[in-house]
């Protein structure tokens, strides 16, 4: 028996949006642990496989990340083929390589599948060209909230920068961020949010700094959303 543990990146939210080779992998697991943002359309495709919830979201923790790696293990060791399917790409803020990290020390055999992440994948199903030319040159990624539960310090250096700001888990701290931003930025600088991207319940906010709050409250934005902030948020025919 080998003894194995398998990474993928489930994309987005759309069942559709994983890769063909991660589709393959959950064809062969014997167990797949799965998080909260993974449509479970996905587990179809291991039928036989034994299936794990490992959801995880903000302010709420159904299994520990302590808890999670060493499930890995012990199931690699009884079973064989552990598949663990996270939302997005498993190594942007996927934690995927403390589960790699571990597993390896306790000599299970790794592998990584890429996915789609929400960074990137959601603008785009939005028609927002996270560069473009004569606009930005560049895209910042960053977590809104710290594992310590405050405001990322990167924001301030973001909100300075000429790039496109792509800030996940940061919808909790809206307030923060947009103060931030007005410091740098004027009130009319674009910004767009995006709960649910891909799915049939998304709801999108489009606006500015000045506004972007009383937009969130009114279309009842919550977690998980991602935050795009820049001058390509206005070249796209998204909606306000």
């Amino acid at each position: 028996m080998i003894k194995k543990l398998i990474l993928i990146g489930a994309g987005p939210g759309d069942p559709e949006l994983i890769s063909l080779k991660g589709i393959k992998a959950l064809q062969q697991a014997d167990v797949v642990m799965y998080d909260a943002l993974v449509s479970e359309e996905l587990l179809q495709h291991a039928p036989n496989a034994i299936k794990i919830f490992c959801g995880k979201r903000a302010g709420t923790h159904y299994m520990k990340q302590d808890e999670i790696n060493q499930q890995i293990v012990e199931h690699a060791n009884k079973y064989g083929c552990v598949v663990r399917l996270k939302g997005g790409d498993p190594f942007i803020f996927g934690r995927g390589q403390e589960e790699i990290e571990y597993a390896e020390k306790h000599g299970i055999e790794t592998a990584v599948i890429p996915g789609i992440s929400s960074a990137t994948a959601l603008a785009t199903a939005q028609k927002i060209p996270l560069t473009k030319r004569g606009i930005t040159e560049s895209v910042w990624i960053t977590t809104g909230t710290t594992s310590c539960g405050k405001l990322s310090e990167d924001i301030e250096l973001a909100a300075q920068s000429t790039a496109t700001v792509v800030i996940l888990m940061g919808i909790g701290k809206l307030g923060e961020i947009v103060e931030v931003f007005k410091k740098h930025k004027t009130e009319m600088y674009p910004i767009a949010i995006i709960q649910n991207g891909t799915l049939k319940n998304e709801k999108i906010a489009k606006g500015n700094l000045n506004n972007i709050q009383q937009l969130v409250q009114q279309e009842q934005i919550t977690s998980p959303a991602i935050i795009i902030i820049g001058d390509v948020v206005d070249e796209n025919s998204l909606s306000n």
